[in-house]
C-alpha cells in the first residue's frame, strides 16, 4: 500500500490488526479499511443543478440501501444530479453505491425550503419540467415522445411505503411505469433504474 499511502501526503494513515478495527467499529469489517473524512459544504441547488438535462429528485426516500442503488443508477443511467432529502453518505447507501455517491453532484433542499411548494417552484424557476413518478390512471406512459422532448426534467421519487405526497399535482407530468401480472409497483430503487434508462436519454 506504500504509492497509495505516498497520495495522502499530509493525511494520518494508521494501520491495525484485524481484530482491533472490529472492536472500533463493532463488526468485522470485509475490506479491512476505514477513512473518516471532512465533509465539504454542501453546494445551493441552484448550482448543482445549473448545468443538468436531467435530474432524480427524492423525496423523502430514507432507507441507505435505496438510496445507494438510485445514485448507482442515476450515475449509470444519465442523470446529472440528484437534489433530495436524504443522506447519501450513510455508510449502508456509500456501500450499494459502489462510490457513485462520490461521482454525481447532489445537496439537499435547504432546510428552509418546503419541497412541495418552494422546491418544485425553484426547479421550475431553473427550467426544468418536473415528472413524478406515480401509479396513477391518468399519468403518461414513460416513453411518451412529450417526456423525451423536454430539454430538461426532473424525475421525482417518493418515499418506499407511501410514495408521493399529495402535492405531486404541483408537478407537470405523471409519470408511470406499466405493470404486468398483477403486481402494483415496483421498489422505488427498481423503479428509478428503468426511470433513468428511458428518461435520461438524449
Amino acid at each position: 500500500a506504500k504509492e497509495l499511502i505516498r497520495r495522502c501526503g499530509d493525511i494520518p494513515v494508521y494501520t491495525a490488526e484485524f481484530e482491533v478495527l472490529t472492536q472500533l467499529t463493532g463488526f468485522k469489517l470485509t475490506r479491512g479499511m476505514l477513512c473518516a473524512m471532512r465533509r465539504p459544504a454542501l453546494p445551493d441547488i441552484v448550482d448543482v443543478c445549473k448545468n443538468a438535462r436531467r435530474i432524480a429528485v427524492l423525496e423523502n426516500v430514507v432507507n441507505p440501501t435505496n438510496i445507494g442503488a438510485i445514485f448507482r443508477s442515476a450515475a449509470a443511467l444519465g442523470m446529472d444530479a440528484v437534489p433530495g432529502c436524504s443522506n447519501p453518505l450513510y455508510r449502508r447507501a456509500i456501500r450499494v453505491s459502489m462510490g457513485t455517491v462520490f461521482q454525481i453532484p447532489w445537496t439537499f433542499f435547504d432546510e428552509k425550503t418546503e419541497w412541495k411548494t418552494e422546491g418544485i417552484r425553484s426547479l421550475k424557476a431553473m427550467g426544468f419540467k418536473t415528472a413524478a413518478m406515480a401509479l396513477r390512471e391518468d399519468s403518461f406512459d414513460i416513453d411518451d415522445p412529450h417526456l423525451m422532448a423536454e430539454e430538461k426534467l426532473a424525475v421525482v421519487l417518493g418515499t418506499e411505503g407511501d410514495g408521493l405526497a399529495s402535492e405531486i399535482a404541483d408537478c407537470d407530468y405523471t409519470v408511470c411505469i406499466p405493470m404486468a401480472h398483477g403486481v402494483d409497483s415496483l421498489n422505488v430503487a427498481a423503479a428509478s433504474a428503468v426511470a433513468f434508462w428511458q428518461l435520461g436519454k438524449r
